[in-house]
């Protein structure tokens, strides 16, 4: 009699795993499978504007992972979880959480740093813990050089370089510029010089006739203005972040400044409008994609983050959203995670670099075997209403 007993509780309690597992329960010893991706961004700082786009990016693609009930891979649902971490704008703090998120919180691939500045060291971590890095917004060349775990969302310098000195001379029919630029930061710096080099390529030497620098936070420019302005320069190029091109702009127009005022995409940011008011009216830039006059998935996505944290995303929560994008798409081809985050990070590192015309909101990318995606760059024009308009795109 006991024996049948227990036969029948094994029958019955075997009958309940099946059960609750065809309708989706957990038992309560039951480990959640969760997939947690890092966020290193700079939420304080110099460029806190940054910061925030990439969070509030990525609290939208998360809230999508969520409403699906997790992430599918291979027909098992995963949570997913975000680390969030502050770089605080600086390279030893992007290095410091960098190593944080990959040590201790085990994350399975890392979105950001965004600025050069930070993401070409905590790049250099995240391939020597072989652990996928994706930049979204880092365009100087050495961010992803020689490290096959790390990739970038969005064009580079060399290409960016070039299309801003062939934009200015067909627009203008100038053949004289002047560059403004931080020398002690690695995008602008970087930037500077692959203009410059592009500008006497198409003009000849010397026809960069003012290239003048100056340093991280600094707020007075009126030495290297005045200097430009007597250069007989046609037209200015400053690949400055939104914090200094206010500053810049507006003392070059209160020194006499008269000519076009051209940006790269460092000027993206809606706080650049913000700060900079009438004067940046009129003026262009380089960018990854333009928000005015968007259509299909990309204007999904505007109307989304407009609505739901009251103002027009810039080109850093676009390219996040794509990067977590492309994180997603190389997380599920794997098609199963083996639950040893060393050979978990090499699979979604090798699936990375498998993508092919990956269609994001920002532009269809393919990667290199550098880690670097081949796509278009959007000129802007910041209209008389201060809306970034899109007026014309430059391709490979």
């Amino acid at each position: 009699m006991r024996k049948s007993i227990k036969i029948a509780l094994v029958f019955c309690m075997a009958g309940l795993f099946i059960s609750a597992n065809a309708f989706g329960f957990k038992w309560p010893w039951e480990k959640e499978k969760t997939i947690k991706i890092g966020i290193n961004a700079p939420i304080t700082g110099d460029i806190p504007k940054v910061g925030e786009g990439t969070k509030y990016a990525a609290q939208m693609w998360l809230e999508d992972i969520k409403a699906a009930g997790g992430l599918d891979i291979g027909g098992k649902k995963y949570a997913v979880e975000l680390v969030i971490e502050d770089n605080e704008a600086k390279a030893e703090s992007a290095v410091k959480v960098q190593t944080k998120m990959i040590t201790e919180d085990e994350v399975l691939a890392i979105v950001g740093p965004q600025a050069s500045k930070q993401a070409i060291p905590a790049g250099g971590v995240a391939d020597n813990y072989k652990t996928p890095m994706i930049s979204p917004w880092s365009t100087n060349p050495d961010t992803t050089k020689n490290r096959p775990y790390v990739f970038r969302g969005c064009f580079l310098d060399p290409f960016q370089g070039p299309v801003v000195a062939n934009f200015i001379t067909e627009e203008f029919q100038f053949t004289k510029a002047a560059v403004l630029y931080d020398v002690a930061s690695d995008y602008p710096k970087g930037l500077a010089e692959f203009f410059k080099k592009a500008w006497e390529g198409l003009h000849g030497p010397g026809s960069v006739v003012a290239y003048e620098s100056f340093t991280t936070k600094d707020a007075d420019f009126s030495s290297q203005l005045t200097k430009i302005i007597n250069s007989g320069a046609q037209v200015l190029f400053t690949p400055q972040y939104y914090n200094e091109v206010a500053l810049i702009v507006q003392q070059a127009h209160e020194l006499g400044w008269k000519g076009p005022i051209v940006g790269s995409d460092s000027w993206g940011s809606a706080e650049t409008v913000k700060l900079c008011g009438k004067d940046c009216h009129g003026l262009f830039f380089s960018t990854h994609y333009a928000a005015a006059g968007a259509t299909g998935a990309t204007k999904a996505f505007i109307d989304r983050y407009r609505k739901t944290y009251g103002y027009v995303p810039d080109d850093v929560g676009a390219l996040t959203w794509d990067s977590l994008g492309l994180v997603q798409q190389a997380i599920k081809d794997c098609g199963a995670l083996s639950g040893n985050i060393e050979n978990d990070r090499k699979c979604v590192r090798d699936a990375l670099a498998k993508i092919k015309e990956f269609q994001g909101i920002t532009g269809k990318m393919t990667f290199t075997e550098e880690g670097d995606p081949i796509k278009c760059a959007v000129i802007v024009r910041i209209s008389d209403n201060g809306e970034y308009e899109f007026y014309k795109s430059v391709c490979p």
